[in-house]
């Protein structure tokens, strides 16, 4: 059977950088294809050729439907069945459910004006195809990340898409929304769809695909039914080397002495919108990772927000037994308190700015004695703590925005280990980065723990959680419902106290 789609030998040269090479992939209808290989890797790249963003080089071909064909756009890829779901949603959120999937190619009557019923109904009956059963003219805004989802999913089969790519779907989403999803994508398959997937979590890889094409610098490693492939051979393809080589037998550095408590924490002025935080109190002692697990919107990041001053709150807080007031952000960080937030492009990085200039934002004062700055003093720290981290860049010169998701994660991550911080609260650490840069992030927390930090750890993959914690604390609906050991915590105990 010839399959839909093939990309035969495509190869992409940037100035002084080769990211493709003669790369193979091919996809059926029906069929569910996982795409693999670390940060960099080259995956991006070959989607965006795929769905008309970036020309190949010459020698290379698509083919669809068994006929070359010359894409000239991203509408010329869909009209060819085409479609690509990115990792950050483009839902727009002051609009209906209707009106964002028929954005920009609203159905028009007769006399030419917008046909609100006809789009109304148009968008029920792809809503009906996913077993979503919500009214569309609800506003987006409305929705979780979940369903938001699911609304990108609607969009791209309302274009009757043949093959739909679907990169890091899963990232944002909560434990149940996941197996939502994950069932969605099969019966998809069963309507003759074929899927691209994309995905750092290489157990949705191995539960979903039917094959799993592996690339790894650029090249295409191997393609394989996923019947012949085990999570250890896949990791060994990626990244060229054993998983016992990327993950360390677990070792806990926490202390007796407790850095940071908390009593009686509660949210002062929640939002309508806001989960209802109350009676929090706990401790995190020296050289400890604490993680912290729940469901999205259990009120995970809103409790550290509150510790950190981004949110008012009521409770006391204590850093070294002596009790601190924390109004904003700036008091948390002379407190000693350092914060990686969740989403490291909005927040924890200024992406057209340098890795040094980004690295020294948190401390800049260090290099700034009379308000001169020590531009030499602020070049040979960054530069030490670029070595320390292993962060690969040319240059501290380099713009974040170029580098990989691992790395840009470890800038951030940078800038808050060089104020020598007491505390360390880490939101979705390894969030879109590979399974060779997850390794290395742990690793990083491990030693920062070594050396006397306290790390909270939030994530919404639980695995992480398990991996990385000395203690886990379970939340659900805005309070702490359960507290477990390294020995005690497991999947089914996490999810058990998260939905109980």
């Amino acid at each position: 059977m010839t399959p839909f789609l093939e990309m035969r030998n495509i190869s992409k040269t940037f100035p002084g950088v080769k990211a493709l090479d003669r790369v193979n992939l091919h996809v059926s209808r029906g069929e569910v294809l996982g795409l693999a290989g670390e940060n960099g890797a080259g995956k991006s790249t070959l989607m965006k050729i795929l769905t008309g963003v970036l020309s190949h080089d010459a020698g290379g071909s698509i083919l669809v439907d068994g006929q070359e064909i010359v894409l000239r756009d991203g509408n010329h890829a869909r009209a060819l069945g085409i479609n690509i779901i990115y990792q950050e949603l483009s839902v727009v959120d002051n609009l209906t459910i209707a009106e964002n999937i028929y954005l920009a190619r609203e159905p028009l009557n007769r006399f030419g004006f917008l046909d609100v019923a006809r789009m109304n109904e148009d968008a029920r009956t792809v809503l009906e195809t996913i077993d979503m059963k919500i009214d569309p003219t609800t506003r987006v805004s409305e929705l979780s990340v979940g369903q938001k989802q699911m609304i990108e999913i609607a969009k791209a089969i309302s274009y009757q898409s043949a093959v739909i790519v679907m990169d890091e779907p899963t990232a944002s989403l909560s434990h149940h929304e996941t197996r939502v999803l994950l069932e969605l994508i099969k019966r998809l398959r069963q309507k003759d769809i074929g899927i691209i997937y994309i995905s750092h979590r290489l157990e949705e890889v191995l539960e979903l695909a039917d094959r799993v094409t592996v690339l790894r610098d650029g090249s295409t490693v191997d393609t394989q039914p996923i019947a012949d492939v085990t999570r250890e051979s896949l990791v060994r393809k990626m990244v060229d080397r054993e998983l016992s080589e990327l993950y360390a037998p677990p070792v806990s550095h926490a202390t007796s002495e407790v850095v940071l408590e908390v009593r009686d924490l509660a949210m002062r002025h929640p939002r309508a919108a806001d989960v209802h935080i109350r009676d929090i109190s706990f401790r995190l002692h020296r050289g400890e990772i604490l993680g912290i697990a729940g469901l999205v919107g259990s009120g995970r990041t809103e409790i550290m927000e509150m510790i950190f001053g981004i949110r008012p709150c009521t409770g006391e807080i204590f850093v070294d037994g002596k009790a601190v007031t924390i109004r904003k952000p700036h008091e948390a960080i002379a407190h000693g308190i350092g914060f990686v937030t969740e989403d490291r492009k909005a927040q924890g990085l200024v992406l057209e700015m340098s890795v040094r200039e980004n690295f020294s934002l948190t401390h800049l004062e260090a290099y700034s004695p009379f308000q001169f700055l020590q531009r030499a003093k602020e070049d040979e720290i960054c530069k030490q703590f670029v070595r320390t981290l292993s962060v690969k860049t040319p240059s501290i010169e380099q713009k974040v925005i170029n580098l990989s998701g691992g790395n840009q994660q470890k800038v951030v991550l940078a800038k808050w280990v060089a104020r020598n911080p007491r505390v360390l609260i880490v939101d979705e650490p390894t969030r879109g980065i590979d399974i060779g840069a997850k390794a290395e992030v742990h690793a990083l927390l491990a030693r920062l723990a070594a050396q006397g930090i306290g790390i909270i750890v939030i994530s919404s993959d639980l695995l992480e959680v398990l991996a990385v914690s000395d203690r886990v604390l379970v939340v659900r609906e805005g309070r702490l419902n359960g507290e477990l050991t390294r020995a005690e915590a497991t999947q089914e105990r996490v999810m058990a106290a998260a939905t109980a």
